[in-house]
């Protein structure tokens, strides 16, 4: 790429890695040495190597990638060969199958011929992006070694014996041994750089292959010899303080992982498989602190109304969604929010996920009888103002949960139904008398997470017909009328560095809030269906989750694609 250097070095003045009297200077020195000025500013100074490249992608309009910061997809390595990757110095990283794209780093991205020969291999559509030479020679090495991920774990598994790794009463010493452990902790260290949420490791007949769950969406990472499973797996029990000898049963564990940058806990949990034990982690941050509403998501007349809910002295807030749909972190949010020393604020947990300065957490203890039913026992006689019961899950808790609300409590709770208005019909389910719901719901709020679009790649759009029909239709009364006369605008990623690739980057939960009215109160005491409830909240505003999904893609927020992937009903 011929740039002129007077060209890459105000771009970088303007991107504020060095200053105009830098620039002069660093000019001068390289016409001295007679070398380039990408040469020079390598070779002569301290600067980042990827800022040099971002800035001629920059100066030339196209996208470059940060291979140390972007988790590589071993699909995408998988469709072009070793043999290819070195020769065109290139590496493949990530493969969208619905667009059956192939995004490729190079040194060259205006290099037709790489183009036109690897589309015709593959058959799929080549994206070339810049790319720092040294980083794609390393990625090209980690990529096709055994391992997929990083040189320390291709030299743990050239160092590692399964042979002498045999089942006996000094497993345990066995299993402190150094490749094992560089494994885990680089399968760890590569989740809090790619910012994921869970690992799966997951055996199969010839290989064990880990996943990232990264802004809620399953990313296959990383392809490991079968051979290695037990002691992976044995590892990881060793720090959760698990039984490794038992595999029978499923176990749960928790231990604690500080990375270069954050220390976060990690909840694991193992499944007996056909092909052997399955293990899963959840990443809770330690650092970061909890999100307020705001951040969460919430605004305007929705904030307002949970605001009010919260306000009340007594009464029984519920949570609903599905499992990973942010409930917890939702509730942490309102307990901060609500968290004052005039106040004893009692939490009842399956686990304790993030610990709250000044607020009394609890974890449920099945084997020693500590359970939510005798929990919120012992909570009553504790002189609490706010209770957090962790689950709803039987007729014994939800009695006492109505208890403790009845006698001047207020109560936060979460429950697995699909929506706010369906909450209701299943408390009577779990043996809740309807009048007793009626005296003391006061708003259930059901909730999920879809992925929000990358500010940093974030592009305008204009929307057809078909899909503002599609709004217009879903918001109802909702719709702006603006859009009556003006073209709809929609966004989109269009897929960068800072967001791999994907268009998204973080994550925005969506709502729905029933607020217990008078009207509302006159179906439950009634046993009404979840229907004739929705209809009646209707007319007094309620707005469904996938109306706030839709309202949040009109200010530019999310995508269609997402809120219908999380909240189509």
């Amino acid at each position: 790429m011929n740039i002129s250097p007077k060209k890459i070095l105000e771009q970088l003045v303007k991107n504020k890695q060095i200053t105009s009297e830098d620039s002069s200077k660093y000019e001068v020195a390289s016409l001295q040495k007679d070398i380039s000025i990408v040469d020079y500013l390598y070779g002569y100074t301290s600067m980042p190597r990827i800022e040099i490249i971002k800035a001629q992608a920059e100066i030339q309009n196209i996208t470059y990638v940060d291979l140390e910061k972007t988790p590589i997809d071993s699909q995408a390595v998988g469709l072009v060969s070793e043999s290819v990757s070195r020769r065109y110095k290139i590496i493949p990283y990530l493969f969208d199958s619905k667009n059956s794209t192939i995004s490729i780093a190079t040194e060259d991205p205006f290099d037709r011929s790489i183009i036109d020969f690897l589309e015709k291999k593959t058959g799929k559509r080549i994206i070339l992006s810049l790319a720092d030479k040294q980083q794609i020679v390393k990625m090209i090495d980690i990529s096709f070694s055994q391992s997929g991920l990083s040189p320390e774990v291709r030299d743990a598994l050239k160092e590692y014996s399964p042979d002498h790794h045999k089942e006996t009463d000094n497993s345990n010493v066995q299993l402190q041994q150094a490749p094992i452990a560089k494994i885990v902790a680089t399968i760890l260290e590569f989740s809090v750089k790619g910012r994921a949420s869970d690992i799966h490791i997951e055996p199969e007949e010839s290989r064990t292959k880990v996943r990232y769950r990264i802004d809620g969406i399953l990313q296959e990472k990383l392809s490991l010899p079968r051979t290695i499973h037990e002691a992976l797996v044995s590892r990881i029990k060793i720090l959760s303080e698990m039984k490794i000898d038992e595999k029978r049963i499923p176990q749960d564990g928790r231990f604690t992982y500080k990375s270069l940058k954050d220390e976060v806990d990690l909840r694991v949990s193992t499944l007996p498989t056909v092909f052997g034990e399955k293990v899963v982690m959840r990443l809770l941050k330690k650092t970061g602190g909890i999100p307020s509403l705001n951040d969460l998501g919430f605004g305007g007349p929705q904030l307002k109304e949970l605001e009010e809910a919260i306000a009340r002295p007594y009464g029984i807030i519920l949570i609903t969604g599905p499992t990973g749909s942010g409930k917890t972190t939702t509730l942490y949010s309102i307990l901060s929010r609500l968290n004052k020393p005039t106040v004893n604020i009692v939490t009842l947990e399956d686990p304790v996920e993030y610990q709250i300065a000044g607020i009394n957490q609890v974890q449920i203890n099945t084997q020693a009888g500590l359970t939510f039913a005798t929990g919120l026992r012992a909570f009553l006689r504790q002189d609490p103002n706010i209770i957090l019961v962790g689950e709803v899950r039987d007729k014994e808790t939800t009695q006492l949960a109505i208890q403790a609300a009845l006698t001047g409590h207020l109560v936060f709770s979460t429950l697995h139904t699909n929506d706010a208005p369906t909450s209701i019909p299943r408390l009577i389910d779990l043996g809740a008398e309807s009048f007793l719901i009626a005296s003391v719901l006061t708003a259930v709020l059901a909730q999920r997470i879809s992925r929000k679009i990358c500010p940093y790649c974030k592009t305008s759009y204009q929307a057809s017909p078909e899909v503002m029909a599609k709004i217009k239709l879903v918001l109802g009364p909702l719709f702006p009328k603006k859009y009556e006369t003006s073209p709809m605008m929609l966004s989109k990623g269009k897929g960068c560095e800072e967001c791999s690739q994907s268009g998204y980057l973080g994550r925005i939960a969506i709502f729905e809030i029933l607020k217990i009215t008078t009207a509302i109160n006159q179906h439950i005491l009634h046993q009404d269906s979840a229907e004739e409830i929705q209809k009646t909240a209707k007319k007094e505003g309620f707005v469904r989750m996938i109306e706030d999904g839709y309202l949040k893609v009109l200010d530019g927020v999310t995508t269609m694609e997402e809120v219908l992937r999380v909240a189509e009903t």
